[in-house]
């Protein structure tokens, strides 16, 4: 055998850890979970609807940014929509999150978690109708069924008239409906 395969096998036997001529010796693997704090779970659950790249041009050239739509919601009758731009994915995720918690809502929800009433709204060229379904579930789609998930409404159907694919203003307009809404 050769040297280079003999010494992990030598020290495998030996039951030490293992020596690659490279790298020096490897470190034996701590277990972490015991020295970490347990995860406190956060006050409200996000949900990312979009992410683009923007790209805007200089005499340098061109430079990038991101743009990053977020709904926020307790699934409890709390849920906001917000919009972050940053150089970086992550910081835009940030301030979409703190934009989206600035402008939440409270929803007023029936004991079967559906709501009091139809409602309509139109926000830009986004236009939706959210209505009452008794045992159907949520039957929406887009941006308009993660908002009803996080804002905790279980029993609803929703229709976008529009024609817009805008996720952010289907999301938009979904706020604006939900917030038309009055408890009996």
């Amino acid at each position: 055998m050769t040297e280079e395969i003999k010494k992990p096998i030598e020290a495998v036997e030996a039951g030490g850890a293992a020596q690659d001529s490279r790298r020096g010796p490897r470190k034996p693997s701590r277990d972490r979970r015991d020295t970490r704090e347990p995860r406190v779970k956060p006050e409200f659950d996000q949900k990312i609807i979009s992410i683009r790249r923007v790209t805007r041009v200089v005499t340098g050239g061109r430079r990038f940014s991101f743009s990053v739509a977020v709904v926020v919601g307790d699934r409890k009758g709390k849920v906001g929509v917000g919009q972050g731009k940053a150089t970086d994915t992550p910081l835009a995720i940030d301030k979409a999150v703190r934009d989206a918690k600035k402008n939440i809502i409270k929803i007023p929800v029936t004991k079967t978690h559906s709501i009091p009433h139809e409602v309509f709204a139109k926000f830009s060229g986004s236009q939706v109708i959210i209505m009452r379904a008794p045992g159907k579930g949520i039957i929406a789609g887009s941006s308009v069924r993660t908002v009803l998930e996080l804002a905790g409404i279980k029993e609803v159907g929703s229709k976008l008239f529009s024609r817009s694919k805008n996720k952010v203003n289907n999301a938009k307009a979904a706020i604006k409906a939900l917030s038309q809404l009055r408890s009996k």
